[in-house]
């Protein structure tokens, strides 16, 4: 794998020197309705501000803390209101897949397939969103280090993509608690993977409030702007009209003024730093 990467993501070429990319939505579509009014109001934004842009969102969270917490519409029906996303809105899209049985129904309709972190060593998961064709957002285990992150990587550009995005969310930290080693972005630039700070997934407090997972929010914006002085190429982030009414990591979101005030944080570190493209 290079030391000097470059990948392609609808249309964007994203590493060193490239514009800041940018993923953000609402975790899960809670209607239709709900994923259409996201989507129009973050590529507004993101527009604003200048950043290429994939609207992000999940039709089933498969990893829920608890077997009673909404997962979501499901495949067919999730996929269907993407699909009107992309079409309506003019965005390009982003979901992650818990089984390969969904990989070829989820390229037909997104733009980017997501490997969550839990998942992210699972070689026929990764091998097969690879094959798809469409750009990988490859999750790093909150159990994996930065270093080694690159293997599962490697499986992906060695079944023919490429275009391997690395996002980093945090690692365990004793029970019910994340962190992220600024350090692990220059490990993982290193080693030539292109990365991304999830800024709101790392903040979570996994299952630490009764079958539910917990959140910091107010370090959410402390944590982008320490990985844009790291060197990140990509933000992503949730974001909900509503986080303390959100049906899925409401306490780790930001609502729309939050997330504008970051990434235009990020866009700032990175200029001064002259990492950001003109």
């Amino acid at each position: 794998m290079s030391n000097t990467p470059s990948i392609e993501l609808c249309g964007h070429k994203v590493g060193p020197g490239q514009r800041l990319f940018v993923i953000a939505g609402p975790d899960s579509i809670e209607s239709e309705e709900m994923a259409l009014r996201h989507a129009h109001l973050l590529k507004g934004i993101t527009a604003r501000l200048g950043v290429p842009y994939a609207f992000k969102c999940s039709y089933d969270k498969a990893n829920r803390t608890s077997g009673k917490s909404f997962r979501g519409p499901g495949l067919k029906e999730g996929l269907r209101i993407l699909d009107r996303v992309r079409r309506e809105v003019g965005v390009p899209v982003l979901t992650d897949v818990h089984e390969t049985s969904h990989v070829g129904p989820a390229a037909e309709v997104v733009d980017i397939i997501q490997i969550p972190a839990f998942l992210c060593r699972q070689t026929d998961l990764v091998e097969a969103v690879a094959r798809s064709g469409k750009g990988v957002n490859l999750k790093k285990g909150q159990f994996v280090a930065p270093k080694d992150i690159v293997h599962s990587a490697r499986k992906a550009v060695e079944a023919g993509n490429p275009n391997v995005l690395v996002t980093e969310r945090g690692s365990s930290f004793g029970y019910n608690n994340l962190v992220v080693d600024m350090r692990g972005f220059a490990q993982m630039r290193e080693a030539g993977l292109v990365v991304c700070m999830d800024a709101t997934h790392a903040v979570q407090l996994p299952s630490s409030s009764d079958g539910k997972t917990g959140g910091e929010r107010r370090f959410v914006s402390l944590l982008a702007r320490s990985a844009a002085a790291a060197g990140i190429d990509a933000l992503f982030t949730e974001v909900h009209e509503d986080p303390d009414r959100a049906l899925c990591d409401g306490p780790c979101s930001l609502n729309p003024q939050m997330f504008e005030d970051v990434v235009r944080d990020v866009l700032s570190i990175r200029r001064a730093l002259g990492h950001e493209a003109s």
